[in-house]
């Protein structure tokens, strides 16, 4: 098995979205733009948030069993694969990379 690299690269914040739609919340997301996390054996890094890991979950299995290439070349790197997390009100890109 292969450790996967994750990297938050970007984090969006759709205020007019949130205002319209969402109920006020006390906490939410903390990712950080840079931030990383090292999957072990397919596994969900501990601290990495479990909506934003139920996103990308597969694409890091598959990478850490050595798969790639997905949608057929789809990714410069057929060893890594840009993710989102399903926040529609703040999302944050994943970049996720076999090591």
């Amino acid at each position: 098995m292969y450790d996967v690299k994750i990297t938050a690269i970007r984090k969006a914040d759709y205020k007019d979205l949130q205002s319209l739609y969402e109920n006020p919340i006390e906490h939410a997301c903390d990712v950080r733009e840079g931030q990383t996390w090292l999957s072990r054996d397919g596994k969900r890094p501990e601290g990495m948030c479990e909506s934003a890991w139920e996103s990308m979950h597969s694409f890091v299995e598959a990478l850490a069993r050595g798969e790639g290439n997905f949608y057929d070349g789809w990714m410069r790197n057929p060893y890594s694969a840009m993710i989102s997390c399903n926040d529609g009100f703040r999302p944050v890109s994943f970049l996720l990379e076999r090591q």
